[in-house]
């Protein structure tokens, strides 16, 4: 299973997309990795029709969407046009390709495979995998969500905001950040570097211990 700071695999797989080629699909942008248990289920048609219906978000970002799961291409192609209809969508095909991992190849080089959720042949599926890729395929994020649990869309978002911020701003994200809101600053950018590295100032907050490390500053532009 790959780690966070890890090349994202360059894999070449079968998609609704036809041959798909991993990290020249990627481009030289973000991409959001998001594998599920199955078509034709209900909470892997509700997370697809809302990544679908708020798709502009993540283009906004620079971010493109790949999503994995472990049934063929027909069925996904079929399974298209239940997600954009309950989505209330027009049109039977995704903004994004969904790879068929039949043979559970990447799934398992992924480490993405969840025992509790088996098929008819009782073999596992995947479970709900999140990874985060930056420009240069470098792993920001992995998150894995049980079966029954989908996931947050706000969240997504917030998620490639702030590590964009991280990237490119060398500021830290607090607890329950939300964007617009005051960031942190770096450990490793020393008070001397502030009005530089910030130039929209730097606040401290005093602790009763009289250390001077909680300093906030207005959340830079992307």
């Amino acid at each position: 299973m790959p780690n966070l700071g890890d090349i994202f695999p360059n894999f070449e797989c079968t998609s609704t997309r036809g041959t798909l080629r991993c990290h020249d699909y990627i481009g030289d942008g973000w991409a959001l990795f998001l594998s599920h248990p199955g078509d034709f289920t209900p909470v892997c048609t509700s997370e697809l029709g809302t990544l679908a219906a708020r798709y502009d978000e993540f283009e906004k970002r620079n971010c493109k969407i790949i999503c994995l799961s472990c049934d063929p291409v027909d069925r996904h192609l079929e399974w298209e046009k239940d997600v954009m209809a309950q989505a209330g969508l027009d049109g039977d095909e995704l903004p994004f390709p969904i790879i068929a991992d039949e043979k559970r190849e990447l799934s398992v080089r992924l480490g993405i495979l969840d025992d509790d959720f088996k098929d008819g042949f009782g073999i596992p599926l995947s479970a709900r995998g999140t990874f985060l890729i930056d420009p240069d395929r470098h792993i920001k994020f992995i998150a894995t969500y049980p079966g029954p649990l989908g996931r947050t869309c706000d969240e997504l978002l917030r998620i490639i905001d702030g590590l964009q911020l991280i990237e490119y701003r060398r500021v830290c994200i607090p607890m329950d950040w939300q964007y617009g809101q005051e960031v942190m600053t770096r450990p490793d950018v020393t008070p001397e570097e502030f009005g530089t590295v910030y130039p929209k100032g730097v606040s401290v907050q005093e602790m009763p211990s009289g250390k001077e490390y909680m300093y906030f500053t207005p959340q830079p532009e992307l």
